[in-house]
Order: structure tokens, then sequence, then C-alpha cells
């Protein structure tokens, strides 16, 4: 057989592959935590390109690793094997001309989600995505991981925010599933199957997303709670309230904040209580005729005398709702800069939020007597980044990472959640997949993998057990 590099500068030309030091940006995860050189980096213009890129690398039983802005916190963009290529969809970045009537939009895979917003604004519409990385991230990386974000329990997850997809299958097939419908019964609902497969069943390259009208107005503020059941308490009790008004409901504590602005210039907190726990709260709607500023106000007034809210401000302006939310948004950085930190994805319901947080604090110190946890996320739909830092006076964890992931992971699965959110399984948490979750799943799971790619050259070591 000709040498499979030579081939694939012939199909993808100067600008497509890139090789030796060239590819090393794109060798690690966003963590540093996995990642081998790989054999090069395949960066097609189109998607007839991903297909026969595709097509020649199982001819050549080469793995075939998609990657789209690298972002992911649990090492599914990257290769752990030399004979390897991974795909970038870096160039594939056309945003489609949104169809106003119809709230939806075709963009391919390469589109990162901020110049998605920005190519939006003009009309009048939005993609109700966000979360941190929302300036790198891509949209074929945020399909294949079925992201979730701060807006998921108003909007959904990635797979309710996409109505159609188009396909490079395992071996080089490309399916065209770019219907623009809410209603398709036609049969499984493939792209949602696609959802979060992480590239292990084929590439996304184009997309048919949902849109929503920009909200006319917004409303927002930042309360301080006693503890996260007062949390808890006043977050149902918001969500009869304000309704289908409610769009953000995040939550951080009393450690976040101080590493964000002990760590983070220019950020501010503007309020003269603190507490434990403090709620965002966000409302919007596409009417300039409901009153949100008063509904918001009643709930304030209504959790103050209810002891559940000890202080509270609203945002008097967009700026002054953007320095809340900065608030929120730093926490992952905060955390980073104080040192090393170990990141765990928990999801339980919303209603065990508290009961999970006081169960995992006495589990976690039992490990490691001092350690600092850090609880932030999307109070919602139950999202917990539990992340921890070491006691005050340690650089490191004293090699008890495993101990903290597997007890967590098992207080998750016990209060009938999930320890994996919404950054997916990767490379990171197969083995926690393996113990936590049903033989029954892992095997249907298995068997769909080796429906779909048999010669397991897709982001082999991902999501299922190798076979490659």
């Amino acid at each position: 057989m000709t040498d499979p590099v030579l081939e694939l500068r012939a199909i993808l030309g100067p600008k497509g592959w890139l090789s030796g030091i060239d590819a090393e940006p794109y060798q690690r995860d966003w963590l540093n935590r996995y990642g081998v050189a790989p054999l090069g980096v395949a960066r097609p213009a189109n998607t007839a390109e991903v297909a026969a890129v595709v097509k020649l690398c199982r001819e050549a039983g080469l793995a075939v690793v998609p990657q789209g802005g690298n972002t992911g916190l649990c090492g599914g963009a990257v290769t752990e094997q030399p004979n390897a290529v991974i795909v970038s969809l870096s160039r594939m970045a056309a945003i489609g001309k949104p169809d106003l009537d119809s709230g939806s939009i075709v963009v391919e895979a390469g589109v990162v989600l901020a110049a998605l917003h920005e190519a939006l604004e003009p009309h009048g519409l939005m993609f109700p995505m966000h979360l941190g990385a929302e300036g790198s991230a891509r949209i074929g990386g945020l399909i294949g991981t079925n992201a979730g974000g701060s807006h998921a329990f108003r909007y959904g997850m990635m797979q309710d925010l996409v109505l159609g997809l188009e396909v490079v299958t395992a071996d080089g097939a490309v399916w065209d599933g770019l219907r623009a419908v809410q209603k398709d019964n036609a049969g499984y609902q493939l792209r949602k199957l696609y959802c979060g497969a992480e590239g292990t069943l084929g590439i996304v390259t184009r997309a048919v997303l949902r849109l929503y009208p920009t909200p006319r107005q917004q409303a927002g503020a930042l309360l301080v709670m006693p503890d996260f059941a007062a949390a808890v308490a006043f977050g149902a009790f918001l969500r009869g309230e304000a309704g289908e008004f409610l769009t953000g409901l995040e939550f951080f504590c009393d450690l976040g904040l101080e590493l964000a602005l002990k760590h983070v210039p220019d950020l501010a907190y503007q309020l003269e209580t603190r507490g434990d726990v403090y709620l965002l709260v966000e409302l919007a709607s596409g009417s300039a005729r409901v009153p949100l500023d008063d509904i918001l106000a009643s709930a304030l007034e209504w959790g103050m005398e209810q002891g559940l809210v000890l202080d509270g401000a609203l945002a008097t302006s967009g700026a002054h709702r953007a320095q809340f939310w900065r608030l929120r948004e730093e926490q992952p950085e905060g955390q980073r800069l104080e040192g090393e930190q170990l990141k765990h994805d928990i999801s339980v319901p919303p209603g065990a939020i508290a009961r999970f947080i006081e169960a995992g604090a006495k589990a976690c110190n039992e490990i490691l007597p001092g350690v600092r946890i850090n609880p932030f996320g999307h109070l919602g739909d139950g999202n917990i980044h539990y992340n921890l830092t070491p006691p005050v006076g340690c650089a490191d964890f004293d090699g008890k990472a495993g101990q903290f992931a597997e007890a967590l992971s098992a207080l998750a699965t016990e209060m009938g959640g999930s320890f994996a959110a919404e950054h997916g399984l990767g490379r990171a948490k197969i083995a926690m997949a393996d113990s936590n979750r049903g033989a029954v799943e892992r095997e249907i799971m298995a068997r769909l993998k080796g429906a779909l790619d048999p010669q397991g050259t897709m982001n082999p070591g991902v999501l299922v057990r190798s076979t490659l």
C-alpha cells in the first residue's frame, strides 16, 4: 500500500496536513494529562475531504480522533497511540444564513460558539448555549460531548438544540440528516445517537441548530444564602414563581468566591454580607411587557421573610448583571490559580444538592482531612462542579485523587445521579463508568460501537474499551 501520509497530503493539500512540531498544539488535552504525538493532524476543508480521510485511515488501520476546540476535560480529543490521525475541524467554520421564520441555522462543525453568538446578534436571534470555553469551543465538540452549560435547565442540553446532522460514518460514508424539523419520528433518533458519542461512531461535519428570539429584556440578582439547603428551597420557589422566565440559576460557595477575588484581577464583590452560598438568578422575556424586575424583587422579599436569603441585590443594568455573572464564571480560574486541583463533574436531582454536598464533604475529609472543597454549578439542573484544592500548606493530594473520584462517583450514583454530568467520559472516566453503570448498559454501548465501527478505528479508547 502507498504511504498513507503521502495520500493524506494529496487529499488535503498543503494547508490540510500538519506533522512534527506543527502538530504539537493539537497533541495534548486542555488539562495536559493525555496525548501522545499522532502520525499527523488532518485539517479538512469540507465534508468530502473528511470522508476521504476517514476512509483512507480505515483501510490503513489508523485510528481517527476528531478534535474541535480541544477544551474538553476528559482527554477525549487527543490520542494515546502513535498510529493515529487527529482530524481537526477548525477549517470548516462556515455559518449559514439563519432561517428567521423557522428559527434555525446550518453551521459547520468547526464554528466557534462565540462566533455563532456574534453572527446571530444582528438578526434578533440567539443560540442559547453558554459556557466558560465559548471563545474556543467548537460546535462539533459541543455536539460530541453533548454539552450543557449555564442555561441547560431552561433550553436543554446540546442534543435538545440539534435539529439535524451531517455525519461521516466510520467507513467514510456520509449520512445526510440535515432536516430542520423538531418532529421527525421516521425511525431511530440518529441525531441524538451522535450527540455525546465523542467521535466514537463518526464525525459530525454540519449541524442544523435550533434558535430562539433574543430576549427584549432581562433581570438579574445576586443573593447571599445561609446554606445549600436554603439555596435548594429558594430555587424550587423560583421555578414555580418565575416559571418560563427563569433562564439562569447558578450557585457558588464562599471558598470559590474567596479564591476568585484573590487571584482574578478587577473582580469585585459588591454586597455587604458574605455567606456560605451565593445564588445568581437571571430572568428573561421576549416581551417588554412582562414585569421581570417586579417578579424578581417580590421573590427576593419572600426569600428574606422566610430566612432563605440573607442579602441580595438586583442588577441595575446589563453591565451590572455581567459583573454578577463574572463572579460565577471566574470560579474555575480562581481555583486554577490557587494551585493543584481535582475536578469532578457531578449531577444529582436538584432537590438532593444539599444532601450530596454535605455527604461529599464528609467523605472527602475522611480521605484527606482539611481538603478544601469548592462546589459550584447549575442549581436548576443539579449539575455540581465539585472541585477540590489541597489543604492549606499542602502542595498536592497525597496520591489520593483516585479515592476522591471513586467516593464521589459512588455517592452520585447512589443518589440517582451521574458522575459525568456534562463533560462526558473521554479517556478519563471509562473505569468509573464500568464500576458505576450496570453491565447491561455498558454492553449496549459496546454493541453500538461494534456495529457502527467494527474495526474500532474511530477514537479508540474513548467511552468504551478500545479494540484497536
